[in-house]
């Protein structure tokens, strides 16, 4: 008990003197380092990153050309219908690419049948609208779940390869020989819980934005569906 506390004591008064700037340290080399093994462990964690960035980028763009409308598009298509002027609204539906046209053109391509015909066909458009939207999703959500356990997976194989190398030293075993090993341990821990909180707020920030659009579509349905009895008024 007495020699661990000893070692715990040297770690951190070796830390303490890095900070004092007696030696330093470059992250970027503990990342990549192959002592402990752990660079199978922080190339993935940073594969893992790079496919969060980009998804959240691609997914966060494609939800803000969703949530984009022309004010005047439902008053254009409430007077086409009004003036019957079908096919006009239906070509204003395919000029405008936006998941409310698309589900607003299923709407007017189905007029003549029942109303609640209309209803499911628009929700049905909308519902495949927000899974378009979702592309990804599953991947951020499984990533930021993974990374911070890779991290801690890496944490325990370089203490066990670094408690290792204590029982072989025996009598002699000084602490600089476990240190670089125990920092790159800790440092794949790190890793994987930026990785992991990265993602979860990028999952969280695209929940929002898809739920904002879903809401969206949800109004101007009821809004089409409303249009459908003013004629009959």
């Amino acid at each position: 008990m007495l020699q661990n506390i000893l070692l715990v004591a040297d770690s951190i008064a070796i830390a303490q003197k890095m900070a004092a700037g007696e030696e330093t340290i470059s992250i970027w080399n503990l990342l990549f380092t192959t002592e402990g093994g752990t660079i199978w462990i922080t190339i993935p964690l940073l594969l893992m990153s790079v496919v969060i960035v980009y998804i959240f980028i691609d997914r966060y763009i494609a939800t803000g050309k969703a949530a984009k409308e022309d004010m005047n598009f439902m008053n254009n298509i409430r007077s086409f219908i009004h003036d019957g002027r079908l096919d006009s609204a239906i070509t204003m539906c395919k000029t405008t690419p936006t998941p409310m046209a698309r589900m607003i053109e299923k709407g007017l391509l189905r007029l003549g049948k029942p109303l609640s015909d209309i209803n499911e066909s628009i929700s049905n458009v909308g519902q495949m609208e927000i899974s378009r939207l979702e592309k990804g999703m599953g991947t951020i959500s499984t990533f930021s779940a993974i990374a911070p356990m890779l991290g801690f997976l890496g944490t325990v194989i370089g203490m066990i390869v670094a408690f290792h190398e204590m029982a072989n030293a025996g009598n002699n075993l000084e602490i600089s020989d476990l240190a670089g090993g125990i920092y790159t341990a800790l440092i794949t821990t790190v890793t994987g819980l930026i990785v992991g909180i990265v993602g979860y707020v990028c999952y969280n920030v695209l929940v929002s934005r898809i739920t904002r659009v879903a809401g969206l579509l949800e109004q101007r349905a009821s809004e089409f569906m409303d249009l459908l009895y003013e004629p009959a008024k």
